[in-house]
């Protein structure tokens, strides 16, 4: 079974990109805290570069961007290209099949608009407690 599950920042924004098939693909990388501190007390930090493909990657380039926080679902999966030089290269990056939202609220970029927000309590009416008070007549 190959399953790898992510929580982590967004170093910068996702970066969507076609093929030659005109299918969208969009590349990122993950900062991912240990949850252990080292010898000198610190967290160290995990930089995971992570693929996902066609409406995946539309919806990653379109409502993420760098220092936000992304979960996603997905696989492992290790590949290699071969440069204009004819040197070898190899990554190992997660290929992920689901994105979602891991921050509590989020604004809107373009209109300035809050998306996602929740309502405050502000606009929550208590109760009156005696019928004195009532703004109408029973």
């Amino acid at each position: 079974m190959n399953k790898a599950i992510l929580l982590g920042r967004l170093t910068k924004d996702p970066e969507l990109r076609t093929t030659q098939n005109n299918v969208s693909y969009c590349s990122f990388t993950l900062a991912i805290d240990r949850p252990y501190k080292n010898s000198r007390g610190e967290r160290e930090t995990d930089f995971i570069p992570c693929v996902c493909w066609r409406s995946t990657a539309e919806f990653a380039a379109r409502y993420f961007r760098k220092g936000e926080r992304m979960a996603l679902v997905g696989s492992i999966q290790p590949r290699h290209w071969d440069d204009e030089q004819g040197e070898r290269h190899y990554i190992t990056e997660v290929v992920a099949d689901e994105v979602y939202f891991a921050d509590a609220k989020r604004e809107q970029r373009d209109s300035g608009e809050n998306r996602f927000e929740r309502k405050s309590s502000d606009s929550f009416m208590p109760a009156v407690s005696d019928d004195t008070s009532l703004p109408f007549d029973l």
